[in-house]
């Protein structure tokens, strides 16, 4: 018998969205109406299915509908998004989704999520660019030779430093740049895919779980909860430095017996594949580090031609790079146009994980999950509350994959029942980051799929990487957490 093939991230993705159309069958609707501030007209817009009121932005306003947050996180920005409204859950009339609203969804999806999706094609397109120049081929070779018998440094560094990006503005979707980048460096080390993929994943995902100044995830959250978000900062500082160390750790383990032995390497059957697919089977360790050489890597390096938010700096970085390279424009339409196509897989993967997320909201079963996670926990003691609720906050990131729409739907609903058992709302704030953070490294609506396909790593094989360090990183944040409420 042939050995069974593990499914491809899309079909991942499409069983899950069927699974979800299924559940909009069987889940009662449910929503709470939402209250969104208008800087335009200086108002709030209360909005339920029924009917959208104008009301008067003001702290009265605020009070009257049982929101405990200050006019000021909504007049100068920092919640931007509507929010729950606490006490107004209503049973609606069901909206099931059938046949043709799941054929819809991964082309919605796709829609919503068009920013990411151009952001990946035209990284994408100046990765083409940039192996066509031959300055990755000459960076590669030189990192090599430089780092020879401490290559571990690598590991330390490039986890560190994308954590740094993750806990102080939540740097996710922008590490889909890093992995054709850093991945042949990794390999040129004598590690495999698996080590530069957990490095720059897993860096992103402690950083982003153990947020500190991050305003998509820990500002938001601490405004939506109503307090300041410099409450808890040393519980989360002690977490991220206990959640780096005990990563970093992992991942050197891994990549020592890699190195002693390549076929303990998880990816050891797709060595060849991996290599030819980034390049090491064919990489020009001869050519001259000529000034123009010199020029696009420091570009790259030190002057945001890759890190950077706004797609169109790719497209301007990839344009000058040429230009720089002196490559024909013909070549440079073709290669910039091939290099796109290579992440076109990972850009649908984007557009079918949102496409989930649509149907869910679509369905209106997101509220009626929230309302219940909301009334189990009546009654429990602290230490039990605070590690329920993070196991809550992990099972909800599957509907809401989204941190700072997370934050603001479910803070003004969930930051009330910490009031009830005697612990600070900052606790709760903890809870929604770690329990995002902690599934986010197995969520497949999150952004795991997406880097695997760009890997060319199987889930299963990931799956079997991770699920040792997920239960260690999971016993050390239930410990932590119950300590802190004590």
């Amino acid at each position: 018998m042939k050995k069974l093939k593990f499914p491809t991230a899309q079909t991942i993705l499409i069983f899950i969205a069927v699974i979800v159309t299924l559940l909009t069958w069987l889940v009662p609707a449910r929503k709470y109406d939402s209250l969104a501030y208008n800087a335009t007209s200086n108002t709030f817009f209360k909005t339920s299915l029924e009917e959208r009121i104008e009301l008067p932005a003001t702290q009265e306003t605020l009070k009257n509908l049982n929101i405990k947050i200050p006019i000021e996180k909504f007049t100068n920005g920092d919640i931007y998004k509507p929010i729950g409204i606490p006490n107004t859950y209503k049973e609606l009339e069901s909206k099931p989704q059938g046949l043709a609203e799941l054929a819809k969804s991964p082309i919605k999806g796709i829609i919503a999520a068009s920013d990411i999706i151009f952001l990946i094609l035209i990284i994408g397109g100046l990765i083409g660019i940039m192996n066509l120049t031959g300055a990755f081929d000459v960076g590669i070779s030189w990192m090599a030779k430089t780092l020879k018998g401490r290559e571990y440094i690598l590991i330390i560094l490039v986890t560190t430093l994308i954590a740094a990006g993750g806990t102080t503005f939540g740097l996710a979707e922008e590490t889909m740049a890093f992995y054709p980048i850093l991945i042949p460096v990794f390999l040129a080390a004598r590690y495999d895919a698996m080590v530069g993929l957990a490095c720059i994943f897993l860096g992103s995902g402690i950083g982003s779980m153990c947020s500190t100044i991050n305003p998509f995830a820990t500002i938001i959250a601490s405004d939506a909860a109503g307090i300041n978000w410099t409450t808890g900062l040393n519980n989360r500082l002690i977490m991220l430095a206990l959640g780096l160390v005990i990563t970093i750790l992992y991942i050197l383990r891994y990549a020592k017996r890699v190195k002693a032995d390549p076929s303990k390497s998880l990816v050891y059957d797709q060595k060849e594949e991996l290599e030819e697919l980034f390049g090491l089977n064919t990489m020009n360790t001869t050519t001259k580090f000529t000034h123009r050489l010199r020029l696009i890597i420091v570009g790259v390096s030190f002057l945001d031609w890759w890190f950077v938010e706004m797609t169109a700096t790719f497209l301007v970085g990839a344009i000058i790079i040429g230009f720089i390279a002196k490559i024909k424009e013909s070549i440079f339409v073709e290669t910039f146009t091939k290099g796109a196509a290579e992440l076109l897989s990972v850009a649908f993967i984007v557009g079918i994980a949102r496409g989930v997320t649509i149907l869910m909201e679509d369905g209106l079963i997101s509220d009626t999950i929230l309302y219940h996670a909301s009334t189990i926990t009546e009654g429990m003691n602290k230490g039990v509350f605070t590690n329920f609720m993070l196991f809550i906050y992990g099972g909800l990131s599957f509907f809401m994959p989204s941190s700072s729409g997370m934050a603001v739907l479910t803070m003004p609903i969930l930051s009330p029942l910490a009031d009830t058992v005697h612990i600070g709302r900052e606790t709760i704030v903890d809870t929604y980051q770690y329990g995002m953070g902690l599934f986010y490294f197995i969520n497949p609506t999150s952004l795991i799929l997406a880097a695997l396909a760009i890997v060319k790593i199987g889930f299963n094989k990931w799956l079997k990487f991770i699920m040792p360090l997920l239960l260690i990183l999971l016993m050390t944040t239930m410990i932590v957490l119950t300590i802190s409420v004590y």
